[in-house]
């Protein structure tokens, strides 16, 4: 090591220790790790400090595994059991060491999210509700952080655990929505906006599933085109025809192509007939009854779904924004 010079000891100490830990080594990369967290050269310089918190928290983290294996062991263990004491205080120390690491890491401006979320699963573990949270919002919040989708996913998991109310959970799902519109959560989000008696929330809840669907991720995503047929209708039925205007007039020279082809209702029908009734359905009611998709799906003969071909049929011909009532 010292044939490499000092200058980088603690940067190619900390690659030394994750090539350990990735290869199983963690007793080996424990020791890397406190021989490098201990070094100094010179004049402690900025990106020296990083680097050895850095040290720290990884040493942290390998003592967050300890923590976790022996939680798991104390979840064996019947609380009368004198072993259930010791095990008890062993977690104590291994999860107040470990708090030390990490804690002066997750204050630098970063993307730690392996950490944060090790050491607030710690915190709620011990009933640390308050200080668990004000990690998370920290994280979230602090303009000092760079944007980072996962940092407002686990502050909306840790409020949804806490059974927050449904305007947090909405507040924190929004910023997600702005920076991941495409993210699973969003057809939570769309649930959450759905329940809301704001009729702002209302709006924002049609926009969202459109925008799900903006990607070709969820293209087949059904339960997306579900949410999106049933709350078309009930907007339009609602009387509220200019707010699907204002989202199909930025799509509507795109998304024919892209999901409502004749192509695509062939195969559609073919691979799901229940994504292919959903999307007729969605099709129908952005371009009208002369659709290519909407009448592929229509006269299909199926007797399971023939009803369902039927409420469709009605539901295109009543509240189509294409030629409504015809």
């Amino acid at each position: 090591m010292k044939n490499i010079g000092v200058m980088n000891y603690l940067k190619i100490s900390l690659q030394h220790a994750l090539y350990l830990l990735h290869h199983g080594m963690l007793e080996d990369a424990n020791r890397n790790l406190s021989q490098a967290e201990t070094w100094r050269y010179g004049e402690k310089s900025s990106s020296q400090e990083v680097l050895i918190n850095l040290i720290q928290a990884y040493k942290g983290l390998l003592q967050y595994y300890i923590w976790s294996k022996k939680k798991m062991e104390l979840s064996q263990l019947d609380e009368d059991d004198y072993a259930y004491n010791t095990a008890s205080q062993n977690m104590l120390n291994h999860s107040w060491k470990t708090s030390i690491n990490l804690c002066a890491l997750i204050q630098i401006p970063g993307v730690w999210d392996p950490f944060v979320k090790s050491y607030v699963e710690m915190l709620e573990f011990y009933g640390d509700q308050d200080g668990a949270r004000e990690v998370l919002t920290n994280y979230a919040y602090d303009e000092k952080f760079p944007s980072n989708p996962n940092a407002h996913i686990y502050l909306y998991n840790f409020l949804k655990r806490e059974k927050a109310p449904r305007e947090k959970l909405i507040s924190v799902l929004k910023i997600l929505y702005q920076i991941v519109p495409s993210h699973k959560l969003m057809l939570e989000f769309h649930r959450l906006l759905r329940k809301s008696e704001n009729e702002e929330h209302h709006k924002l809840g049609l926009e969202v599933l459109f925008g799900v669907l903006d990607f070709a991720g969820c293209t087949k995503n059904i339960t997306a085109w579900k949410y999106l047929a049933k709350y078309l209708r009930q907007t339009l039925m609602g009387s509220h025809l200019a707010w699907v205007q204002e989202e199909w007039n930025s799509r509507k020279n795109w998304w024919p192509s892209f999901h409502f082809s004749y192509f695509l209702a062939k195969s559609d029908w073919k691979e799901d007939k229940a994504l292919a009734c959903e999307k007729a359905l969605v099709a129908g009611l952005l371009l009208g009854k002369g659709c290519r998709y909407f009448r592929n799906i229509s006269k299909q003969d199926h007797q399971v779904l023939k009803k369902k071909i039927k409420q469709m049929k009605k539901s295109v011909k009543k509240y189509s924004i294409v030629n409504p009532g015809l």
